[in-house]
This record gives structure tokens, C-alpha cells and sequence, in this order.
């Protein structure tokens, strides 16, 4: 899957979310509800990460794979709700370190 496909789908399921929120709350979650989200997940991985090197005990450690996918799936939310170019947002990243990295 390439990241275009990982935003579009991305925000396909957010927006199903919304919805879901506006049936049971009356309001979607704002941009700033999406980012706790997604540090409570990124934490989450921290966590079974550590399960997954034996240093911290969990019964949900399975779960890792799946979330990792999340994180990824949140930060593409992020990036569309705050009119940015997931794309773009990686590609930058990635080639401006590596650029840095060889000097």
C-alpha cells in the first residue's frame, strides 16, 4: 500500500468515526482529541515493545502489530485535519535526514 492509499483509507475510517461520535456525543472529536489518541497508542507501543523485549509483562503484547498500524493510521488523520500533505510530511523528513546523515 502506498502512502496516498494509506491517507485515503485513512480518513475513509476517521470519517466513520466522526460519525459514529456525532450519533453517540452530539460533536466529532476536535484535532486536538485525535492527537491524545494517537500518544495514547504511540504509548501503547512503547509498552508492548517492551513486552516484546521481555522487560515489561503484558497479556495484550499480540496486539503490537496491530497497533503500530494505528499510529501510522492516526498520523495520517493528523496530517489531513491540519491541511498537510501526509506525503509530502514523510517524504521531507526522510530525505532531509538522510541528506543530514551523509554530510
Amino acid at each position: 500500500m502506498d502512502i496516498q492509499e494509506v491517507s485515503e483509507k485513512s480518513m475513509e475510517i476517521r470519517n466513520l468515526y466522526h460519525a459514529l461520535e456525532e450519533k453517540h456525543h452530539g460533536s466529532k472529536w476536535s484535532v486536538e482529541e485525535d492527537a491524545l489518541a494517537f500518544l495514547t497508542d504511540a504509548g501503547l507501543v512503547g509498552r508492548w515493545t517492551m513486552d516484546h523485549e521481555g522487560r515489561w509483562p503484558s497479556s495484550d503484547a499480540d496486539m503490537l502489530p496491530a497497533k503500530i498500524g494505528e499510529t501510522v493510521w492516526w498520523l495520517a488523520v493528523l496530517a489531513d485535519r491540519m491541511d498537510l500533505d501526509f506525503e509530502a510530511c514523510v517524504a521531507d523528513f526522510l530525505n532531509g535526514r538522510l541528506d543530514a546523515m551523509k554530510q
